[in-house]
């Protein structure tokens, strides 16, 4: 019996961080479906929620007036959520082409973008972090996929930058390029799973109003996709941000984005029916859905492998395997090492990833849900 959990569980484990992006990149080369592309010039609106963001607004609304598009067709609107310092003052000093909403009492990044798209002026609306700083074509980029009638929500790619050399920043850059090349596959044969929201436009009839603690990034491309139009990813539009150096703050971040996830999943749940869904449920379960889960199947094969361990070669050698690779990972988490190694900083935000994805749906199980949060920082 402990021999069929251990292939199963393995099987699982490299179905999910193997076996589904491979498959996705035969597909994507059977199937092709290129996104046209083409240099049309719609109305966009910007919408940025901030919360006390006083030291990064101003930069980030002012690289959003600065980019290569027409002034006329595009502006900017802040929600302040509630914010106590400087931030309100400093966005209405930006000039005419910003406005600013003040949503008081605070009630989080979802209910700010419901509150500002019904006065939102934009064919396009373009989503943005209070700290987000774009390449200086990025909306531009973003826009020309929409020249396609069938796209309804486009992603850019988000590039984390770590300069100081923790471990945290190291393995969050190198699972943010594997999601990049997954989501490069995912747009040549249909949509994209899942999106980061620091960098992503949607056609203004598309957008859903959503409860409070639904997570945006999430449901609006799942109802994109659930419409039958295209969620796609460009390369092109750029959007660097810092990485963060604390694994504690980054730890945070993905619990709360986990919880809201497998809330989105269950709220959506329909869209993982594959009779009725076909790809796009089976994309959702495998990207997604299996990924969340994922800590199920890598505890079960670690516990199957250490108590088969000597019975035979191939046990032995997942065991010692499994325990080079997490024992990496907790010397990482123990020391907070900045060596740049990736030997220890690859498994070390893994193993953060699920950890912090266990917390998430043992809160889930608890029927926890969240709607406002601390903007991450570290």
């Amino acid at each position: 019996m402990l021999e069929i959990f251990f292939w199963i569980s393995g099987a699982l484990v490299v179905y999910i961080y193997v076996g589904y992006p491979v498959l996705a990149w035969m597909l994507a080369r059977l199937v092709g479906r290129p996104v046209r592309k083409a240099p049309i010039l719609p109305r966009v609106t910007v919408l940025t929620a901030a919360h006390n963001e006083a030291e990064h607004v101003e930069a980030t609304v002012r690289n959003k007036l600065a980019q290569d598009y027409p002034t006329e067709l595009l502006d900017v609107i802040v929600i302040s959520d509630g914010s106590t310092d400087a931030t309100d003052e400093i966005v209405k000093g930006l000039g005419p082409r910003v406005s600013l909403i003040r949503q008081s009492p605070r009630a989080g990044k979802t209910a700010a973008l419901n509150l500002a798209t019904d006065q939102a002026k934009g064919e396009i609306l373009v989503f943005s972090d209070a700290n987000s700083i774009y390449s200086p074509d990025a909306i531009r980029r973003l826009v020309e996929n929409f020249a396609e009638s069938d796209v309804g929500y486009v992603t850019g790619k988000m590039v984390y930058v770590n300069e100081d050399g923790s471990l945290v920043g190291d393995g969050c850059s190198a699972y943010m390029k594997y999601e990049n090349w997954l989501r490069a596959q995912e747009t040549r044969f249909g949509s994209v799973i899942g999106v980061d929201g620091g960098i992503d436009a949607i056609r203004k009839s598309l957008f859903v109003k959503m409860r409070p603690d639904q997570l945006p990034d999430f449901v609006l491309p799942l109802s994109v996709a659930g419409e039958g139009k295209r969620v796609v990813y460009d390369a092109r539009a750029l959007l660097k941000e810092a990485a963060l150096s604390r694994h504690d703050a980054e730890y945070r971040m993905r619990v709360r984005v986990g919880l809201r996830a497998l809330w989105a999943l269950s709220d959506m749940r329909e869209l993982l029916n594959p009779f009725r869904r076909g790809l796009l449920a089976w994309q959702l379960v495998s990207h997604k859905l299996l990924r969340y889960l994922a800590f199920v199947p890598l505890l079960l094969l670690a516990g199957t492998s250490t108590v088969l361990i000597g019975s035979h070669a191939v046990y032995s050698t997942a065991a010692i395997g499994q325990l080079i690779f997490y024992g990496s990972a907790v010397f990482g988490w123990m020391t907070n090492n900045r060596s740049r190694s990736p030997a220890i900083g690859i498994p070390y935000y893994f193993l953060l990833l699920n950890v912090a994805t266990a917390h998430a749906a043992l809160s889930f199980l608890r029927r926890q849900r969240l709607a406002i949060w601390t903007p991450r920082t570290g």
